[in-house]
Formats: structure tokens, C-alpha cells, sequence
């Protein structure tokens, strides 16, 4: 957590005195979620991305992820730390490095990379410092720290959340999503902040008037009848010696939806898969889109700019200057290449030529072709190869715990040299992939292979909370009856 909400308690003492009046206002009342630093509140709080660049900056009100929270009576209760601009401005960094926030480590082995970017909203749910946590995704963000943290992280189709003052970096393919230790909880969650916004038109798009009853697909059944496609090619075409374990959990939980009722159907291919991984298309749109939307979307709303960052160009004169930036021990090449390559941002040919080229390999000769071509209703891959095509084409992936790497793991650290990133007891998770808005399916199968494994509780962190809820409560109880 970067800081705590200094009006959580009294919002939390209305909202007990609500609740002994009679009125609940949601499944969420009174009980506390954190939100990424990129997720804006009309507060006390700050929304900085992690950069002193937006130190003291506000917004008119509050971002539709925040106000859809405590309208299902949330208590806010603070904002977690992230992989700085959403691990968007550096080549040579760390996950889990903000400027303001310094260094978040994963719990499961000392020095543990949390992933990035929402790494503190994985580290965070993982503890239980508040019961779920906001996260966002452009391409992984999500569920890679859901993957090292032991929890369970939804990535939801581009649309179906709103991305309303949320800090940008793509339109087409960023979104919102819970980080929560089960999948019940994660369906709690994106039940609280499903829906359309007036300030977001991608979530037009929804083809559904009322919001699936994604607490009801929780059901052991779930997997009874469903056909299950494993795109073999993506994992061969990416592993290596350290994937070893995550490879052999993967294929013994094959098993495991089987026995749940599920068919298999392996060497389900994404025949696309080799052109998106050696060309740049991917790159082109992300960058097109920052420079686009960052001053679009979110600084030109900022009803206070004490920086008057306006522009991705502003943004990195104010990072390589300013010496609490860390620069250049940590680079602006990211921005660099857009700024030199991408000035026209996403209204050019260039922009729309790629993208075009993306959602054709990613869709067709990817996820959607892959659905259809075998008469699918899912795909399913380890966690850690599972973002890059569904985040292209703006499909939904849910993240579940699968298993953790052995005590003989040789520790691997990142190429920054500061955080391991391979190592003897970090948790790794599987991915169920689907259909645009097809959230509602993915959570059942994954609520049911989650009671079939119960993982997540089978891997304990090294760091241990010394004060858990039931402490409190009963000292309390105590007290009172003295």
C-alpha cells in the first residue's frame, strides 16, 4: 500500500450505522478494497501512477470504478503501489518500482519480483490487508501478479469495466479488474463494477441489458459438458528449463478438468501465434494509443495539473529531470520510441494498418479462431503464457492458483538485478481463456477447478500477518464487556 485513506474510518463507522438502520447498500458493504494507484478518487487520496509527475494533481470527480464501489458500499481503504505508468516508461526497470512508492516484493521467498504492473494489488490481496484489490491490464498486468501472488485475478473484456479516469495506456486494449484470494471474491467484485458509463463508450458495447449473476456461476458443475482447448503451440513456442514445473502442474491439471466432466482437446493452435511474437504490431498500438490517450483521456480532465503535464512529451522532461525519478538508472525508452515513432498517435495509417494486423492474428488465427475451429467453449494455458493474444484483441482471461515452484529451484533474479524472479516456493497459476463477455462461463470453470485443487491454501508465504480480523474483534469484545 502507497497510503490509507485518511476518511476510511468514519466511512466505515456510516456505513455500521447504516447497517444497524436496516440499510445495506450492496455485497460489498463495509467491507474494504484497495485500488491501484492509476484508479482516480475525488478524495484525500492521490492518483499519481506512481510518478511525482502527477504529485498533487486532482481530478474533478470520482473515476466510475471508484463511485460504482461505494455505491455497492465499499470502504475505500487505500491504494496499492504499481509497476510505475502501469510498467510503461521503462526498458530497464523492476515490477513492482514506482518513483513515489519505491519497491513492492511478493511474500512467498525473500526478495520475490511481484510482477507487474498492479504488483501491489497482488501483494496485497495475497496478505489480506484489505479482502480484494482493483487491478488493471493493457497486456498482463492483471494476472501475471495474480499469477505470483497465489490469487486468483480477472482480466475482463475490454469494455465490460469501465476505464473512465483510470491513467492510460491504451484504449483499445486496457480495462479493470478484481485481484482476490477466491475466485467467489473476484466475482464479488466484478459484480460491483460491471456495467456502462457515460464516460467510457467502449462499454457500449456490452450486449447484455443486466449484468450475468456472476456470483451464481459459481458452481461446482461448472466444467459438466465443456469443451476445453489447449493451444499447445503457444506454450512449446515459449518455454524453457525454468518452466519445467509449470509445465508438468499444467498438464496433471488437465486431469483434474477432466474428472470434472470436462473434454480436452490439446493442440488447439493459434496459428498466428509465431507472426505476433516476431513483429513489432503489438508494440506500434500500444505506443499510437499513449500518446493519444494519456493528454485525451486523462490529463487534459485533471482539474488541477500543479506539474502542467500535458503531453507524453512533458511527462518525460519532467521524469528525466526531476532526480526522484530515478532516471536514468531507469530509462524513458518506451516513451522515447513513441514519441519519435508514433507523433501522430492512433489516427495515423500506420496505427490502424497494425492494428488491424492484430486483431487478425490474434482473433482468426488466435483466441476466437481457436473457439470456433474446435467447437470450443474455453482455452486454457499456464498463467504466464496466457495475456499477449487475448490483450491484443481485448478478450477476458481469469487467473486461478496452480501450484508453486519445488525447494531445488536454482533462483533466478530479473535482468534489473534486484528482485528473484524464479526461486523455491513462488506460487504460479492457470488461465481460462473465452469469448468476449463471456465472463459469467470463465468463472465457473474456474470456481470449480479451484474447489477441485484448493492450491492457494496448500502455499504459505515466508512473511506471516501476526494480527488477523478475529484478534481485533474479540479484543474489542473484551473491552466492552470490562
Amino acid at each position: 500500500m502507497t497510503q490509507v485513506n485518511p476518511a476510511a474510518l468514519a466511512i466505515a463507522a456510516d456505513l455500521d450505522a447504516q447497517r444497524t438502520q436496516g440499510k445495506i447498500l450492496g455485497h460489498l458493504h463495509g467491507i474494504p478494497i484497495l485500488l491501484k494507484n492509476n484508479i482516480a478518487t475525488a478524495d484525500e487520496m492521490a492518483n499519481t501512477a506512481g510518478s511525482y509527475a502527477l504529485a498533487g494533481a486532482k481530478v474533478p470527480r470520482d473515476s466510475t470504478m471508484a463511485a460504482k464501489l461505494r455505491k455497492a458500499g465499499a470502504i475505500l481503504l487505500g491504494k496499492t503501489n504499481l509497476s510505475q505508468w502501469a510498467n510503461y516508461r521503462s526498458f530497464n526497470t523492476s515490477n513492482g518500482w514506482s518513483a513515489s512508492g519505491g519497491q513492492t516484493q511478493g511474500a512467498y521467498y525473500p526478495g520475490q519480483d511481484p510482477s507487474g504492473s498492479s504488483s501491489g494489488s497482488g501483494v496485497a490481496s495475497s496478505l489480506g490487508l484489505a479482502l480484494a484489490c482493483l487491478g488493471t491490464e493493457t497486456d498482463g498486468s492483471i494476472i501475471s501478479p495474480s499469477n505470483k501472488n497465489n490469487i486468483v485475478g480477472i482480466k475482463p473484456t475490454v469494455g465490460l469495466t469501465s476505464r473512465d479516469l483510470v491513467v492510460p495506456i491504451s484504449e483499445h486494449q486496457d480495462t479493470v479488474g478484481p485481484m482476490a484470494r477466491t475466485v467467489l471474491d473476484a466475482a464479488y467484485l466484478l459484480a460491483a463494477i460491471a456495467g456502462k458509463s457515460p464516460y467510457d463508450n467502449y462499454t457500449d458495447a456490452i450486449p447484455f441489458e443486466n449484468i450475468p449473476d456472476y456470483v451464481a456461476a459459481c458452481r461446482l458443475s461448472a466444467l459438466h459438458g465443456k469443451r476445453i482447448g489447449v493451444p499447445r503451440n503457444v506454450i512449446d513456442l515459449q518455454s524453457d528449463d525454468s518452466n519445467a514445473p509449470v509445465i508438468t502442474a499444467f498438464d496433471a491439471a488437465l486431469d483434474i478438468l477432466r474428472s470434472g466432466g470436462a473434454t480436452i482437446i490439446d493442440n488447439a493452435n493459434f496459428t498466428g501465434f509465431e507472426a505476433a511474437r516476431d513483429n513489432p504490431y503489438s508494440s506500434v498500438v500500444l505506443e499510437a494509443d499513449f500518446i493519444s490517450d494519456l493528454p485525451k483521456e486523462y490529463l487534459s480532465q485533471l482539474s488541477t495539473n500543479p506539474n502542467n503535464v500535458s503531453s507524453v512529451a512533458d511527462l518525460r522532461n519532467f521524469t528525466q529531470t526531476d532526480p526522484r525519478e530515478d532516471f536514468p538508472e531507469r530509462d524513458t525508452m518506451i516513451w522515447d520510441e513513441a514519441i519519435e515513432q508514433q507523433a501522430l498517435g492512433n489516427t495515423s495509417p500506420e496505427f490502424w494498418s497494425n492494428y488491424t494486423l492484430n486483431q487478425y492474428l490474434a482473433g482468426p488465427l488466435g483466441v476466437t479462431g481457436a473457439l470456433q475451429n474446435y467447437s470450443l467453449d474455453a482455452l486454457v494455458l499456464p498463467t504466464s503464457f496466457a495475456s499477449h493474444f487475448p490483450a491484443m484483441i481485448g478478450s477476458p482471461v481469469i487467473s486461478v492458483p496452480l501450484g508453486a515452484y519445488p525447494a531445488d529451484t536454482k533462483v533466478i533474479t530479473n535482468r534489473f538485478g534486484n528482485l528473484n524472479t524464479t526461486a523455491p516456493n513462488i506460487p504460479f497459476g492457470i488461465s481460462f481463456l473465452g469469448a468476449h463477455f463471456s465472463e459469467e462461463l470463465l468463472i465457473g470453470l474456474a470456481y470449480a477447478f479451484e474447489q477441485k485443487t484448493l492450491v492457494r491454501n496448500k502455499i504459505k508465504p515466508y512473511i506471516q500477518p501476526t494480527t488477523e480480523l478475529a484478534d481485533i474483534v474479540n479484543t474489542r469484545r473484551e473491552k466492552a464487556r470490562a
